[in-house]
């Protein structure tokens, strides 16, 4: 195996696994990247105006988009579809915080996200 393809392995896993843990077993906890002062994933969809529906929809997008990046490790057609999805998904998370006046410093794990997930598109 050569490096650039351990690379990718290595990007995929750090993204998918990442947003996993973001959605599935910190969504209830403060984090410093939580959008306005939410100390939970509602809390900060409320922020950004937008519906716990919404949330629902955006946290099961970007887990099925996460699981197909981990799962291109091996099955490399679902590749493209996992990583695109990722990146417009953090591009919509930039926008919120930046729609709500959040600080900069809030933007950057969807913003690595973002260019990792274009990164593994031209890997």
């Amino acid at each position: 195996m050569e490096f650039i393809e351990i690379t990718e392995i290595f990007i995929k896993l750090i993204v998918g696994l990442s947003i996993l843990k973001v959605w599935l077993i910190n969504r209830d906890k403060a984090t410093p990247w939580r959008g306005g002062n939410a100390s939970s994933m509602q809390e900060e969809f409320a922020a950004y105006g937008l519906s716990k529906n919404a949330m629902i929809i955006v946290g099961t997008l970007k887990c099925l988009f996460a699981v197909l990046l981990l799962t291109s490790i091996y099955f490399k057609s679902v590749e493209f579809t996992g990583a695109i999805g990722i990146a417009f998904l953090m591009l919509g998370a930039i926008t919120m915080h930046v729609k709500i006046s959040d600080p900069i410093k809030k933007s950057i794990p969807a913003a690595i996200f973002l260019l990792l997930s274009i990164a593994i598109i031209f890997i």
